[in-house]
């Protein structure tokens, strides 16, 4: 039979993830992604709560301010019609008085402290190499906040200079949590404000630097979410209509690529079961009160507890019972 496409089978991780592993994701939209994915199954995952950052300078940044718990200067803030933002935090913080960011953004980092330093695992994901620097200063942004471009000067980061700072939050993850591996992807958005060929140099500097970085760190690892899309999938099908970002099938079968080489036995099989398990909690009956259901909903209860040993399924199982009580209920006023 003839093959009309390559599959992308990622090598293996020689370190793999536990269920009860603790992760930290941080980047691109397409790291919020995978850690939604992660978290749907029920790891434990601080995800990307510091919002879309796209360039690797901006993101070890708020790394190395989480690590030190260290707010930004006091430069990097700005006031704009209707309030106060940061330059170096994603518009979503954002507040009516500089106090109130400045608390917004000391909570998140005191949380991400915490997170990190008890993380098993960080995956960070790079969006772009292109960078705005504030003219004044020639500090890299991590958001523009549109203020006008007349501010900013865009410029390309080196590879050289990525792998440098990548070193710089390294060191200070070892001297804080020695023990926690890292995951790098290269998201597979494509950033087409840069036009097409501008996209393919910015991607470029990114992979080649998570091989430089890979290459010199043996307690960090690729994953090659980029590849699988644009070599493997290798369609506009599996983009959504604005043809830059990946459609859901897309991001699952990346997710499945993840979860083969990523997780360990134990974790596999679990998520195996999950997938059951959701189904069962996602069915709706034509008849909640009838008692086929009520036995359905009891059975699906003894499913959870039995992995209440493995990961916090209280919401779940009082979901189920208060369902259950409902129904009867129900069934006691309509006789």
């Amino acid at each position: 039979m003839m093959e009309f496409r390559t599959e992308l089978i990622p090598a293996v991780s020689a370190s793999p993830i536990g269920l009860k592993e603790k992760i930290f994701t941080i980047g691109s939209c397409f790291a919020q992604a995978m850690g939604s994915h992660l978290a749907e199954n029920k790891f434990k995952v601080w995800n990307n709560q510091f919002g879309a950052v796209y360039n690797p300078t901006s993101i070890h940044r708020l790394l190395l301010f989480a690590l030190g718990n260290e707010l930004p200067p006091i430069g990097s803030y700005l006031q704009q019609e209707p309030g106060w933002l940061n330059y170096y935090y994603h518009s979503s913080f954002s507040a009516m008085k500089k106090e109130g960011l400045e608390d917004k953004i000391r909570t998140s980092l005191i949380e991400a402290n915490d997170s990190i330093k008890n993380a098993n695992r960080i995956i960070v994901t790079y969006g772009t190499a292109f960078v705005y620097r504030l003219k004044d200063s020639l500090q890299v942004v991590a958001n523009c906040h549109k203020v006008p471009s007349t501010n900013f000067v865009k410029s390309l980061l080196t590879e050289p200079e990525i792998v440098a700072s990548f070193q710089i939050f390294y060191s200070k993850l070892k001297s804080t949590n020695p023990n926690c591996k890292i995951i790098l992807t290269v998201s597979p958005v494509r950033h087409l404000k840069d036009t097409l060929e501008l996209n393919s140099v910015s991607k470029s500097i990114l992979r080649i630097s998570c091989h430089s970085i890979v290459d010199q760190f043996t307690d960090v690892e690729y994953f090659p979410a980029y590849e699988i899309l644009l070599d493997d999938l290798r369609d506009y099908r599996f983009y959504k209509t604005d043809r830059l970002h990946p459609t859901e099938e897309a991001v699952l079968y990346i997710w499945e690529k993840f979860v083969a080489a990523y997780l360990d036995k134990s974790a596999r099989e679990f998520i195996e079961n999950w997938k059951e398990i959701q189904k069962d909690l996602a069915h709706q009956p034509f008849h909640p009160e009838s008692q086929n259901h009520q036995r359905f909903l009891k059975a699906t209860i003894k499913k959870l507890e039995r992995l209440a040993s493995l990961v916090d399924v209280k919401n779940e199982i009082e979901n189920l019972k208060s369902r259950i009580a409902a129904s009867q209920n129900s069934a006691s006023s309509n006789p």
